[in-house]
């Protein structure tokens, strides 16, 4: 499934299926082909995905100090940091708060 976020207040915003769900579940939504984020839920939407990406960085973080300590090099990264998924949305929610716009998908 491909999730197209739309809001009033900014561009639209396009995850593929397993980012979206991911992102979803974060901020407590079912995966869902419908759904809407209301501007009283977005403040603590964003929070959530701050202390998820928090922790992501955190584990990444920890699992370097750990192969330095070991005398390895961690791997590169693959794919794109939760960071960088949420970032998009993160940005639309702070648009449509400040106008008062809800986030909606699949409509």
């Amino acid at each position: 499934m491909i999730y197209k976020f739309k809001s009033k207040a900014a561009g639209d915003v396009i995850m593929m299926g397993p980012s979206g769900d991911d992102v979803l579940r974060l901020i407590g939504k079912a995966a869902a082909a419908k759904g809407i984020i209301e501007v009283a839920a977005m403040a603590a939407a964003m929070s959530a995905i701050g202390h998820a990406v928090a922790a992501d960085e955190a584990a990444r973080a920890q699992a370097e100090t750990d192969a330095a300590g070991e005398g390895r090099s961690l791997a590169p990264r693959e794919g794109v940091s939760l960071r960088q998924r949420a970032w998009p949305l993160v940005e639309m929610m702070k648009r449509s708060m400040a106008e008062g716009a809800d986030i909606v998908w699949g409509v």
